[in-house]
């Protein structure tokens, strides 16, 4: 019987032209975190696990890292309850040298993230044409402009402490608004489809400095707030609204996580990060 292709992936270190001699069976990579190189972009990166229960049709969860661009790091911790719900995990690494703005779609890193779901749906067979988004600080801000931009690859998504916002507010130059922005191959929104997507915003309860990382520019002081509970606050009330406005159910939803800063170790090893993520995303089960 012939192999399926979708079984195979490189062995680590091998040579890109090894081809199936270097290359190793899909099925006993499952139950631990994958390094990856994009096969049609070897300097593009990202972490996947694979579920011991299998992978074809699977749902996949896509979790970004902020600006310590700590990708591993979010498989590594989101690697258990991937494996306890039978999802793929996909964490990309957006390279400080290749997409510096990644967080606000520059470079289109939205685009890299398309690449990167197409192979793991070519090699797994999961099922990558609608997926779930989780993403923490910077990550947050990629994965709300991702989901607006791209609204009808995206089942829900969860965004943990972003910085600030794209508010839906068609006066307003993107990135701060969804009115096209400077450059002409930016992203473009759509709110009726984009205002349709369910998403919870999860804040640290003591995630209220205006520390060095957050942007302190006064326009979006006077926009969205001066620090991140705030500015969490104003875009879910915001999202809502405009939902409202169109007929549409209003599916945004803001949470405290108790006892919790400004930090993903923190938040994911003592706060429960990951278990109020899948709930929010698959539900109290995992059957989403």
């Amino acid at each position: 019987m012939a192999a399926d292709p979708r079984e195979f992936m490189p062995r680590p270190g091998a040579p890109q032209s090894a081809g199936r001699r270097g290359a190793v069976p899909l099925r006993h990579q499952r139950g631990r975190v994958l390094f990856r190189r994009l096969a049609g972009d070897r300097g593009q990166h990202y972490f996947l696990y694979l579920p011991r229960s299998g992978t074809v049709n699977a749902r996949v969860l896509v979790s970004v890292h902020g600006i310590s661009r700590n990708a591993r790091e979010h498989a590594e911790e989101f690697a258990r309850l991937a494996e306890r719900h039978g999802v793929v995990l996909v964490a990309p690494l957006f390279s400080a040298d290749r997409f510096p703005g990644y967080q606000r779609l520059g470079r289109r890193a939205d685009r890299a993230l398309e690449a990167i779901l197409a192979e793991v749906g070519h090699l797994t067979g999961a099922f990558t044409r609608r997926v779930y988004l989780f993403g923490f600080s910077g990550g947050g801000q990629f994965v709300h402009r991702y989901a607006m931009a791209n609204p009808r690859r995206v089942r829900a998504y969860v965004l943990g402490a972003p910085g600030w916002y794209t508010f839906p507010d068609p006066e307003q130059r993107y990135p701060r608004g969804i009115a096209p922005g400077d450059s002409r191959t930016g992203p473009r929104f759509e709110p009726e489809e984009f205002l349709r997507v369910p998403a919870t915003v999860v804040v640290g309860e003591h995630d209220g400095e205006r520390d060095p990382s957050l942007r302190t520019d006064p326009r979006i002081d006077r926009q969205q707030g001066l620090n991140r509970i705030e500015r969490g606050r104003r875009w879910v009330q915001a999202m809502n609204l405009a939902a409202r406005a169109r007929g549409l159910a209003a599916p945004f939803r803001f949470e405290l996580l108790p006892g919790a800063g400004h930090s993903f170790a923190q938040s994911a090893a003592d706060r429960g990060l990951e278990e109020r993520v899948f709930r929010a995303l698959f539900g109290k089960n995992g059957g989403g």
